[in-house]
């Protein structure tokens, strides 16, 4: 038994008519003929009951009928599924990603990739980008939106995809909001709330390197992974932070952010897409191809100095 004998079946099962059965298979009528008896002898019971007032099914057709369309169906999904697959439309795909990558990038990517793959299964995971360096070069994920610079070594393959700056974080009460142009050595005196180097080695690095332009070495307080952590130990008291100017997207009560100016402003941060091309699935090309096609210019901040709310693309 095939599935040709199959669609025969089903087809004058539905049509109980072998002209019009060999019409809908686009076939001649001897053939379609041919094809339910030899599927009747392999079987050794009769499906069809041959009469002068017509063709019917008889009890065994009847029966087999559900089963016959079933396995049609699941044949035919099956070959759907496997070329989807293999065009990058089906399948699952693991994508890891950096807190912050939370508040522009993936809301504007996410609905897009999904509204165009509706049958990619999206397996995402929260993680640092450390972490996710190590999971992209081991196969544990296919591609890791992260943060850069980077400062390991990797043999994957990075592409900028969002770029940033740096914006001053301060309790709502803090003395140095009464200046009208703040400029990151300002912050020199300060305690700050700082990145961890082991966990964030690549933030904590650019935030101490924008610190260095600016003349000082960072007074650290406090330590933390997230950036929205950053940011509520500032809520907190804790001390003045650098973080993203993204970050201003999801303003906090207690927390005002401040564009900086003067050396060490300018140090530019961002969100890139790891990946590795010898390994790339269809599904993570597409990805891939998705997020090429996103408007990602430089977060711009405004002309004043308050940012205090969500920044403009």
């Amino acid at each position: 038994m095939d599935t040709r004998q199959l669609r025969h079946f089903v087809a004058l099962a539905e049509t109980l008519n072998y002209h019009r059965a060999a019409e809908r298979l686009h076939i001649s009528q001897p053939p379609l003929s041919a094809s339910i008896r030899k599927l009747e002898e392999d079987l050794g019971v009769r499906l069809f009951e041959r009469t002068r007032r017509g063709t019917h099914l008889t009890p065994a057709g009847e029966a087999a009928l559900a089963d016959a369309r079933r396995a049609l169906f699941h044949t035919e999904q099956f070959g759907r599924t496997a070329t989807a697959t293999a065009r990058g439309e089906a399948g699952t795909l693991r994508i890891g990603f950096i807190g912050s990558a939370t508040y522009s990038l993936m809301p504007r990517l996410m609905p897009l990739f999904r509204a165009r793959y509706p049958e990619v299964e999206l397996v995402l995971s929260e993680s640092t980008t450390r972490r996710l360096i190590e999971q992209v070069e081991q196969g544990d994920l296919d591609a890791g939106l992260l943060r850069f610079p980077m400062v390991q070594a990797t043999q994957a393959r990075m592409t900028p995809i969002e770029r940033d700056v740096f914006v001053a974080a301060l309790p709502d009460s803090h003395p140095l909001l009464a200046k009208t142009k703040l400029k990151l050595s300002d912050l020199a005196a300060q305690p700050f709330v700082m990145y961890s180097a082991q966990a964030v080695p690549g933030l904590h690095a650019m935030a101490l390197l924008a610190c260095q332009q600016a003349g000082f070495v960072p007074q650290v307080q406090q330590e933390a992974v997230q950036v929205q952590t950053v940011v509520s130990l500032v809520e907190s008291g804790l001390g003045v932070a650098l973080v993203p100017s993204v970050a201003t997207r999801h303003a906090m009560p207690g927390v005002v952010f401040r564009k900086v100016h003067g050396p060490g402003a300018a140090t530019e941060i961002g969100i890139a897409l790891l990946w590795r091309p010898d390994t790339e699935t269809p599904a993570a090309r597409r990805f891939r191809e998705t997020l090429a096609g996103l408007d990602n210019k430089q977060i711009a901040q405004k002309s004043d100095d308050t940012c205090n709310h969500p920044a403009q693309d």
